[in-house]
């Protein structure tokens, strides 16, 4: 599936479209059409249902060690600032850019991809910012411009090695950056800050900055003693959020792969330390199931455990869950939900301090004067077990996932092309999105097969029998033919037709979007009928 397809017909059928877009857009920025929202809604509801709503707190899940409790918080999108340099996102919290001397513009180092090459006796890194699908062809139109040659003379280019990052690449001075004429325009890698700074308060001084969160888990975490005090939940449990983040990427990229204004769905899972491990190889494999459940399969998902100089200093396992988007190159794959075993370094981190990594140990980090740099709450975050009396700082297992990214990965999963049959019987491509029907953002499609002999009556009666149930649509323009296109684009599962035959017996016919298979069922048990369908 080529992705050029994918934005179009996004945007031609309202799933997404470009933030600001009569002004010339916001990079960075999307906004969700009429059939993105109820897309994502249902990508969000699936999770919360699957994860807190429908959990059973006294069964034992497949996989788990014991029984326990989910439940749900939603934080504010700005806090304290202190929060986020305890955490060390204020210290941490950055990617590397490169500037371009001559084009003046910024780059984000390691996304910065290119090729050595050689020919006239010169040897340079030739780089592009372009997606994976074209950076080939980029690159050598790039080389053959930069040496002056047509393209009859591609033969005469010797290109060394794959692809690779400009991360790889040492010496600058022989890489002609993505929208340089020559080499030695990029400048040294430099970190950046990704979170998006405000102000709090009327006088606007340094003292009144705060920050858009750049993550969801830390209001999870200075919320911890709220939710035990409150609900009386007992470890092991999970807190849920759904909630909006802000990162200040240096260059979004990949449709909405990589914005700066996303949704996450995040769980903080309290645990005993003892049994840490077995918590975390359940969500992990919970996790990866709840995708394969909703249809994403095969070998475009996987899940990938990090390697030991992949891990952050607190990390004690992370593994991501990871799907083959077609904007990547043959082979990459990209983060759909990471699965993080955070130890108690959160808990710890807004008891005591900013922590850091000392002899194999974490400890908190202190400035010259022996005192914490970053100082923590000084409230006491540890949980005291009312049955054993054993008090400890829990450990966190945390399954981190994107629900922006998670609707683009159902989005591309779900795009087929295939041939079906026109109104006048004639084959014709059909594109259909093939959504799991509990993420369909219309469910049911109602039609009269003509506006007249009291048909539209009937299929409005229909329709609005649906409604109260379901996501549906009611559509009379044009051939019925074109109008299963339509709602084959927009992924409905059902299109139900009323006809003649429907005015003598009452009885309509239903198409199914997969298998275009056509049945009749009477007009008083469709409600039925698509409910029992999409269980």
């Amino acid at each position: 599936m080529e992705m050029e397809k994918l934005v179009s017909l996004c945007k031609r059928r309202g799933f997404l479209f470009q933030s600001s877009e009569i002004y010339g857009g916001l990079n960075g920025f999307w906004d969700y059409g009429p059939l993105g929202v109820e897309l994502k809604r249902n990508v969000k509801d699936a999770w919360w249902r699957d994860m807190v709503t429908a959990h059973d707190d006294f069964a034992i899940p497949l996989g788990a060690p014991e029984a326990y409790e989910m439940t749900g918080l939603d934080c504010s999108i700005i806090m304290h600032p202190q929060v986020w340099k305890v955490s060390g996102h204020y210290d941490l919290f950055h990617d590397f850019m490169v500037d371009c001397t001559e084009s003046k513009k910024r780059y984000r180092h390691d996304q910065v991809r290119g090729r050595w090459v050689e020919a006239k006796g010169k040897r340079v890194f030739v780089a592009t910012s372009a997606e994976a699908e074209s950076e080939q062809a980029d690159l050598q139109q790039k080389a053959l411009k930069f040496f002056n040659l047509r393209g009859k003379d591609a033969d005469s280019l010797a290109w060394e090695g794959p692809v690779v990052s400009l991360a790889t690449v040492q010496d600058f001075s022989q890489v002609v950056g993505p929208d340089a004429k020559g080499p030695g325009t990029l400048t040294p890698p430099r970190e950046f800050n990704l979170m998006f700074k405000t102000i709090v308060g009327a006088l606007g001084t340094e003292e009144d900055a705060a920050f858009l969160r750049p993550e969801t888990a830390q209001g999870i975490f200075v919320n911890f003693k709220n939710v035990l005090d409150s609900t009386r939940v007992r470890v092991p449990f999970g807190i849920a959020q759904v909630g909006k983040s802000f990162r200040n990427e240096i260059t979004p990229r990949n449709f909405t792969f990589r914005s700066r204004e996303f949704e996450q769905m995040e769980i903080e899972f309290f645990c005993h330390p003892s049994q840490s491990p077995q918590w975390y190889q359940y969500w992990r494999d919970r996790r990866f199931r709840w995708y394969t459940e909703l249809g994403l399969a095969g070998e475009r998902l996987r899940l990938r455990e990090h390697h030991a100089d992949e891990l952050s200093h607190y990390s004690c396992g992370t593994a991501d869950i990871e799907y083959a988007f077609p904007f990547l190159p043959p082979g990459e794959f990209g983060e759909l939900e990471g699965i993080a075993h955070r130890g108690d370094f959160d808990l710890r981190s807004h008891m005591e301090g900013k922590l850091v990594r000392e002899d194999d140990q974490l400890a908190v980090e202190k400035g010259p004067d022996g005192k914490p740099r970053r100082r923590g709450s000084g409230k006491d975050l540890s949980y005291r077990d009312d049955i054993s009396n054993e008090r400890y700082i829990p450990h966190v297992i945390e399954p981190s996932a994107g629900a922006d990214r998670g609707t683009l990965a159902f989005l591309c999963e779900a795009y087929h092309e295939d041939q079906a049959p026109d109104d006048k019987g004639d084959l014709q491509t059909r594109v259909v999105m093939k959504f799991h029907p509990r993420l369909a953002p219309i469910k049911a499609a109602v039609f009269p097969l003509v506006k007249k002999d009291g048909m539209p009556e009937l299929a409005l009666e229909i329709y609005r029998g649906l409604k109260p149930h379901m996501t549906a649509f009611y559509d009379e323009k044009g051939a019925v033919g074109r109008r299963y296109r339509r709602q084959d684009e927009a992924g409905t599962p059902f299109c139900i037709t009323v006809d003649g035959q429907s005015l003598q017996d009452k009885t309509v016919t239903v198409r199914h979007r997969d298998t275009l298979e056509q049945w009749r069922v009477k007009a008083d048990d469709v409600v039925d009928e698509i409910r029992r369908r999409l269980a």
